[in-house]
């Protein structure tokens, strides 16, 4: 608004003082106040929410502690004046925190040594407890203390959403508007002004005279106007938060973080990148002028990584904003010039990305796939943005040839860790043509320590000839400091400490009569795939008896459940044996824009309800955190394709304690695929986690006798596994 300010033309009339400049005046004064609150109120709101966030904290501590006995403190004081502080009733660390020593000391037997070393004690466990305890929201108890946190944070979403438009012109608007106000205030009495200097006389009425040009500005009453709108936008009431809560817990909590209390941050949010390295990514702030949402500590950084190294891995854990976190550093891009930016992903998660375009950005969303493709695509040309293809499309997009991209984004990049593949060299072109480019993947190493290199390769060739991968575990932390140039994970533990508990149970049932039969049959046939089906071709079939239990208890308590099966077949005998309103099944053949809608129907509906889905499908690049009850009908070959379905449900928003139930049959191929599973997991604990590596315990090995020929092919190892075991082998 540096126009306004400027001196009226030579020819202008004199401006009106009195009356007149009064109403000016307080026109423009309640203007610039409204500005200026516009500009301070979100510091001013989280003020009092970290208030509130800190009452609610130690009251969460003191709960704690009040469950903790008194007895816990044997070991430090000696069992005789525990049972002193105990008689005194003193049970608990709770009723012993704040004690004074003299109130100990006129206790029976206990000294001014004893008291002191009582009082030592509990200030540590007070002290440990209070470090470690991170708020969490609990919609299943429900208080006013919480209840207005939320109403506090909901008006700093508001106020953020505000400033994020109007900051500029408001805090041009209140410092232009206060210098004028306090020139032009003798203006306001025409007595007042006939008896002032005339220097002082002077300042007023060329004040006056810019009031009255800032007033009839246009840009002032669109500033006005704008002031107005966001002060009509009301936040959800009372009867309606935890409503809202649930509905966008994700966006709650990360303004939650902004406040303090509920985010580790330090090394673990940085994936305990070098010191040096971690400067100099940290050396050019993000801008975030054109994200919508609030970046969570960790977020930030990891964009500011895919900024800095180029070309990289984000292999953070399941549910902690990859996508986020990709469109952030393509948002800072942006903000600086750069204008094309492409996502190459999956089929069935190419309609969540240009949702989540949408909903994180102020960037263009661009559907390259489908009949449209080649029009798209000129558009996105022309008008930049980013541009969304599928693995499949990408060879076919022949207009984007000789275009440069600013970023390219591959997403669930494991799926390129063949070579060999047409989608691989697809992408291995596409990514020699993009100025920078990020893989994104939770799991860049599924069967072998190559697969990773292999990802490596497309992105830092050098890097990659220089890693010495072996078989064996005693390689992995040597390996994991050659890749930290190249790979960034957190895990969800370093970095989201308001996530609910996820409670994993393995359900393991016993094959009835008929089961045992359909699954003798099975083995003797040698097919793998009717092994692993047969617990479910029986009317008396115990898996499937379990999972109805597993239903109706999440009726009961109103919980929403998603059942994964790779098998079609399977997830129509559990539709038919639940015999109520199911969604799904979400399969490969459900054109993409038809699966959000049943994701849709499925969170919307009040309570309870049940939806199951091809683990395939459904399990990969959606979000599902509606279900609190995850269903997993059969073990599967690789244990990411688990995590991934689990991790639909257990991500940023999820506000209940996600129960996680794998159901596994005794005596039969599951325990096969257990074993399998222990194996792959092993390597990518060591080699992919950015965590400590854990011991290796040979038992975990030992299971794998029988398994480790590696003249034959897995699938056919685990075949004649269980034949030999049911003592149906062919006679030699």
């Amino acid at each position: 608004m540096s126009d306004q300010g400027e001196s009226p033309d030579a020819g202008r009339r004199r401006p009106s003082v009195g009356r007149e400049a009064r109403r000016l005046i307080r026109r423009i004064d309640a203007l610039q106040r409204r500005s200026q609150e516009l500009v301070e109120r979100p510091d001013v709101l989280r003020g009092h929410a970290r208030q509130q966030l800190g009452a609610l904290t130690q009251r969460q501590v003191q709960s704690e502690l009040d469950t903790l006995p008194v007895t816990s403190l044997q070991d430090v004081v000696g069992a005789r004046f525990v049972d002193v502080l105990e008689r005194a009733r003193y049970a608990t660390i709770g009723r012993l925190a704040g004690v004074s020593e003299e109130e100990l000391i006129a206790l029976p037997g206990i000294g001014a040594k004893t008291a002191e070393k009582i009082t030592a004690a509990v200030a540590t466990v007070v002290h440990d407890v209070a470090r470690s305890t991170r708020f969490r929201f609990d919609p299943d108890r429900p208080d006013p203390q919480q209840r207005d946190l939320l109403a506090t944070l909901a008006a700093v979403r508001r106020a953020d959403a505000a400033a994020a438009e109007l900051v500029g012109p408001a805090r041009e608007m209140a410092s232009t508007a206060r210098t004028l106000l306090d020139a032009a205030a003798p203006a306001r009495w025409g007595i007042r002004l006939l008896f002032a200097g005339r220097e002082k006389k002077r300042a007023a009425l060329e004040a006056l005279s810019r009031l009255e040009v800032l007033d009839g500005h246009p840009r002032t009453a669109w500033l006005e106007g704008e002031l107005a709108r966001h002060a009509r936008v009301d936040g959800p009431v009372d009867d309606r938060l935890w409503g809202d809560y649930a509905g966008n817990a994700a966006a709650y909590n990360a303004t939650l973080s902004t406040i303090g209390g509920v985010e580790v941050q330090g090394e673990a949010a940085q994936g305990f990148v070098p010191d040096e390295l971690r400067r100099r990514i940290t050396a050019v702030p993000l801008d975030t002028s054109l994200v919508r949402s609030t970046l969570r500590g960790y977020q930030v950084f990891g964009a500011q990584y895919l900024i800095h190294q180029e070309r990289s891995i984000l292999g953070d854990e399941m549910g902690l904003g990859k996508t986020i976190q990709a469109l952030a550093a393509a948002a800072h891009l942006a903000a600086g010039g750069q204008q094309r930016f492409l996502v190459v992903c999956p089929a069935s998660v190419q309609m969540n990305w240009l949702n989540e375009i949408e909903k994180h950005t102020k960037l263009n969303a661009h559907n390259l796939h489908g009949p449209a493709r080649d029009g798209a695509a000129q558009r996105w040309l022309r008008e930049g943005g980013v541009a969304v293809t599928t693995f499949g499309t990408l060879g076919s997009l022949d207009v984007l040839t000789g275009h440069e991209v600013a970023l390219l984004i591959v997403d669930e990049a494991h799926y390129v860790k063949n070579p060999k593949a047409e989608r691989s060299r697809l992408v291995g072109e596409a990514v020699a043509s993009a100025h920078r480019v990020v893989f994104l993947t939770g799991t860049p190493m599924e069967n072998r320590v190559e697969e990773f290199r292999t990802l490596v390769g497309y992105l830092q060739p050098a890097t990659a000839k220089g890693l010495k991968a072996t078989a064996a575990v005693t390689g992995a932390r040597r390996f994991r400091r050659a890749v930290a140039p190249v790979y960034l994970r957190r895990n969800t533990e370093d970095v989201l400490t308001e996530l609910p508990d996820k409670i994993e149970i393995d359900d393991w049932v016993l094959l009835t009569e008929k089961d045992q039969r359909a699954y003798v049959a099975a083995v003797r046939s040698g097919n793998l795939m009717r092994m692993r089906q047969a617990a479910f071709e029986s009317d008396d079939s115990a898996k499937l008896e379990r999972i109805l239990e597993i239903v109706e208890e999440a009726r009961e308590d109103g919980r929403k459940v998603i059942v994964f099966s790779f098998f079609l077949g399977v997830l129509d005998r559990i539709g038919a044996g639940l015999r109520g309103d199911v969604v799904g099944p979400i399969r490969g053949s459900v054109p993409p824009a038809e699966r959000q809608r049943l994701l849709d129907t499925f969170a919307a509906t009040p309570g309870h309800a049940v939806i199951l889905s091809q683990i395939d499908v459904g399990g990969v690049g959606l979000n599902i955190q509606a279900a609190s009850v995850v269903v997993l009908a059969e073990p599967q070959w690789k244990p990411s394709t688990e995590e991934q379905a689990i991790a639909r449900a257990h991500r940023m928003g999820q506000i209940r304690t996600v129960q996680v139930h794998r159901l596994l049959a005794k005596a039969s191929v599951d325990e096969r695929l257990r074993e399998v599973q222990a194996k792959k997991r092993l390597l990518f604990d060591e080699y992919a986690r950015q965590s400590e590596a854990k011991n290796l315990d040979p038992r975990a090995v030992d299971t794998l006798n029988h398994l480790t020929n590696e003249r034959s092919p897995i699938q056919d190892r685990v075949v004649q596994a269980e034949q030999h075991r049911l003592g149906l082998e062919s006679p030699p």
